[in-house]
């Protein structure tokens, strides 16, 4: 158990959870709370500390619930304010924490606010609370700037009397104003009335992006001019959300989603602002050694320059899923528009891709779960499932797919419902006969979670493992990392290091571990001390000649 003295959230593993896709409980085709909160037994029984639930609340749901139109209340294809009650006390009587998603830099265009405006006059105290600008040129007709949306196309729309609004996403996701005093004191009520209900905490979509500098005007490439840096309003912002949690007991906490540099991400986690932010950098690597050391010493720069634990993801609901994006050896180039920097293969056996994909994704996992800080896992990694690649065009839903004509096959396919067991759709994710709102592919049959509960060999048997022996092993949660020297150009390898201090009350001595991966073919020797994590059976490695065999890793504690 952590430290008393330590906050739960410092070294947590945290599960998140797409409630479209979770569980379905009343048969419509759609997860729901209800659904999540009848499973909740294996998510605890995985062995993760605390969820984070991505919105719920009531959207019309052009971008999967991040459209909000209200924030303070359930869209009722999940349930109720009463759901979130049950949800709550379920989730902490068995353990766990629970975080939600909280979207401030953008609302719904059927948000009361944003049809308020519409229909008030410019200079409007309605209008205000939007960024909303005369155009240029004859009549104003042109848009204010040249800026795009990151879901590609334009990122102003004009308003029937001719002013535009801004909007960083799509038309329907109008960007709010941070400078209008009402925007700020409407997001501490809004923060208040959860904290209230009991939540413990919250993930900060679009965190960096809520001040934007029009008087900067065109810029070369179309990008927003976004500041981030120590003279930014969005600090202020920030300290007036930790007041707000800092009023509740329970160590109330934070986490950002941005993509901004090491040396402002460690503004926005001072001590009196944030608390964790994700380093994505791992969901874009590739399978190589190099890569993923990078990717490692990104997330360690934060923490260095911050104080701040550092923060793993592999997989969100907003990228390829691991398991392919590992057996197609791709790097992602974008974060919201998930293409990746050359074409993909066209793999001559799907299922020798599947199957390289999965031995990669069961070394990922141990790195991940070896590193110090707190991590994130995404409903179904712990399963294994591939990135759904085949889904009707008539099926998708994902905005970054409509507005790119189709160029970029967007999030659907890391976004279809669970398998939970049988041999057909639904799978378990609904009662016999529903019909999930996206299509399951015929490859879940063999990755049920039903199907891996008594596998020992399964991803769902390693994932279980590795958490264990994460919580069970101080200097995997709280060591200092320290590069080792490899083998060859495809072999990670580095120290964790903790003293008994470090470890915490009743924890035992800190000592140090030693990890390994092996993103080559060769296998490698590994170093002397027990092996108590594997990707590949541990027995195989402690056999007479035993060595980690290519696209493996192992933790060895010293």
């Amino acid at each position: 158990m952590t430290n008393a003295a330590t906050p739960w959230w410092r070294d947590a593993v945290f599960y998140q959870v797409y409630p479209r896709s979770f569980a379905d409980a009343n048969g419509d085709g759609e997860g729901d709370l209800a659904g999540l909160v009848a499973h909740l037994d294996a998510i605890a029984a995985l062995g993760v500390d605390a969820l984070w639930l991505t919105p719920f609340y009531p959207s019309p749901m052009v971008d999967g619930g991040y459209d909000v139109a209200d924030y303070t209340d359930v869209d009722p294809r999940y349930g109720d304010l009463g759901d979130v009650d049950r949800l709550l006390a379920a989730a902490h009587a068995a353990g766990l924490r629970v975080t939600i998603d909280l979207v401030p830099n953008h609302c719904s265009s059927e948000h009361a606010w944003f049809r308020a405006a519409v229909a008030a006059a410019p200079g409007s105290p309605e209008r205000a609370r939007f960024l909303v600008r005369d155009g240029r040129g004859p009549d104003g007709a042109e848009p204010p700037t040249n800026w795009g949306s990151v879901f590609s196309g334009a990122s102003w729309t004009r308003l029937p009397d001719g002013q535009w609004y801004y909007h960083l996403f799509d038309p329907t996701q109008p960007d709010l104003n941070w400078d209008d005093p009402a925007v700020p004191e409407e997001f501490e009520r809004i923060l208040r009335f959860w904290l209230d209900c009991g939540v413990d905490g919250f993930r900060i979509d679009v965190s960096d992006a809520l001040v934007k500098d029009f008087d900067a005007g065109d810029t070369p490439d179309g990008s927003p001019v976004i500041p981030k840096g120590a003279d930014s309003p969005l600090h202020e912002h920030y300290r007036r959300f930790r007041r707000v949690m800092d009023d509740y007991d329970g160590d109330r906490m934070a986490v950002l989603e941005t993509g901004a540099p090491a040396e402002d991400v460690a503004l926005l986690l001072r001590p009196d602002e944030m608390h964790l932010a994700f380093d994505l950098a791992l969901t874009r690597a590739r399978w190589s050694a190099p890569a993923l050391r990078e990717a490692v010493e990104e997330g360690l720069a934060v923490s260095r320059l911050s104080g701040a634990p550092a923060t793993w993801v592999i997989e969100n609901h907003d990228l390829p899923r691991a398991v392919t994006r590992y057996g197609n050896d791709v790097e992602l180039a974008g974060e919201y528009v998930p293409e990746v920097e050359e074409e993909l293969p066209e793999p001559a056996d799907a299922a020798a891709v599947l199957a390289r994909g999965t031995r990669r994704a069961r070394a990922a996992a141990v790195l991940l779960c070896a590193l110090p800080g707190a991590v994130y896992l995404y409903q179904g990694q712990e399963l294994g499932l591939p990135e759904v690649e085949d889904l009707p065009d008539e099926v998708r839903q994902d905005p970054v797919f409509h507005r790119t004509g189709g160029a970029a096959r967007g999030r659907d396919g890391c976004r279809v419902p669970l398998p939970w067991a049988d041999a057909e759709p639904p799978y378990g994710f609904g009662p016999a006969g529903s019909s999930p709102w996206l299509p399951q592919p015929e490859v879940f049959a063999d990755l049920t979670r039903e199907r891996q509960e008594h596998d020992p060999g399964s991803m769902l048997a390693l994932y279980r493992e590795l958490l264990a022996v994460r919580r069970a092993t101080p200097v995997l949660r709280r060591g200092t990392l320290d590069w080792l020297p490899g083998d060859d150009d495809h072999v990670l390898t580095f120290r964790l290091t903790l003293d008994g201090e470090g470890a915490g009350e009743g924890e035992g001595a800190g000592g140090s571990a030693v990890v390994v991966v092996n993103t080559g073919t060769d296998p490698v020797a590994l170093p002397p001390g027990e092996v108590v994590a594997a990707s590949v059976p541990i027995d195989d490695l402690l056999a007479p000649g035993g060595a980690l065999p290519g696209d493996a890793a192992a933790v060895v504690l010293r």
